[in-house]
């Protein structure tokens, strides 16, 4: 269900990046905004690892806890017959983590101290194969292509504010101008449904890699609890990659459910709850 929802909503930023093309900038216009939106896309992807892993002074893992978060991650990946990752630690409080990188073979996962500091030896292994499980989805690559998208209807929009579009368009000129500002917003919209879509999968997919549905639930509702008051100054820093986070970095939009790029944590663990057959009335150990 999961792939099936992400490739509808991909069908459906397809098509508001053609139909947008076709009324603002005509068939030229909608090429020239994609090539450039794929190139600078492309660039970010091939170089994400490095780039996002910089932002956020992430460290190779090292150290007794570093070796033993290093071991704990490998051995799931061998388990679920992927690639291992390279493995790194933020010095950050914020109980966080995230994955990166071009795909399974070229990736890495990394966690913060206070991950590694507040949460049980299960609970850093549940959301650590959440991370597996989006390297092993080719997250990365899923969403460089909507953000491809989503960039190349900016430009178009863009295109049609500084260039005045594509006139006999039949929306007249404040039809027109309606569509440069929402269709960006539509197509943020839709990147950021994606995002939760994605979401959504991982934790299913990471629940299955470490065995135990239930770790992974408690995990997400300390560290929901915990991030909302312990600030990320990287992320606030670096806001667009808020998203690869398990739980959203930034308090600013802690309660923008419409633009979100996560779900809300508590439909989350209410889901893993449902996948081990527990009562969503009881705690998080049943």
């Amino acid at each position: 269900m999961g792939y099936l929802r992400t490739g509808i909503l991909m069908a459906a930023m397809t098509a508001l990046f053609l139909g947008l093309g076709a009324l603002l900038g005509g068939f030229g216009g909608a090429m020239i905004a994609l090539v450039i939106a794929i190139a600078m896309n492309a660039f970010s992807w091939w170089n994400s690892d490095r780039m996002v892993l910089r932002m956020h002074n992430a460290r190779p893992a090292s150290g007794p806890e570093g070796a033993a978060l290093e071991q704990m991650v490998h051995e799931m990946a061998d388990r679920a017959g992927m690639p291992r990752p390279a493995v790194y630690i933020l010095d950050n409080d914020q109980p966080n983590a995230f994955a990166t990188g071009r795909n399974p073979a070229n990736a890495a996962v990394a966690a913060t101290t206070g991950l590694l500091q507040q949460l049980s030896r299960e609970e850093v292994a549940a959301v650590m194969a959440h991370e597996l499980a989006h390297i092993r989805n080719h997250d990365t690559t899923i969403m460089t292509i909507t953000a491809t998208f989503a960039g190349a209807i900016s430009m178009l929009a863009n295109f049609a504010l500084f260039f005045g579009g594509n006139r006999n368009n039949g929306l007249g000129l404040i039809g027109t101008l309606a569509l440069m500002i929402l269709a960006p917003l539509a197509a943020g919209l839709v990147q950021m449904a994606i995002s939760r879509s994605r979401e959504y999968e991982a934790d299913r997919v990471g629940a299955d890699i470490c065995g135990n549905p239930m770790w992974l639930a408690s995990a997400l509702e300390k560290i929901s609890g915990l991030a909302a008051r312990i600030d990320n100054d990287a992320a606030e820093r670096n806001p667009a990659t808020a998203h690869m986070f398990i739980i959203n970095p930034l308090h600013t939009h802690a309660h923008d459910r419409l633009f979100s790029t996560h779900p809300n944590p508590a439909n989350r663990i209410r889901a893993l709850r449902e996948m081990a057959g527990q009562d969503t009335a009881h705690g998080p150990w049943g």
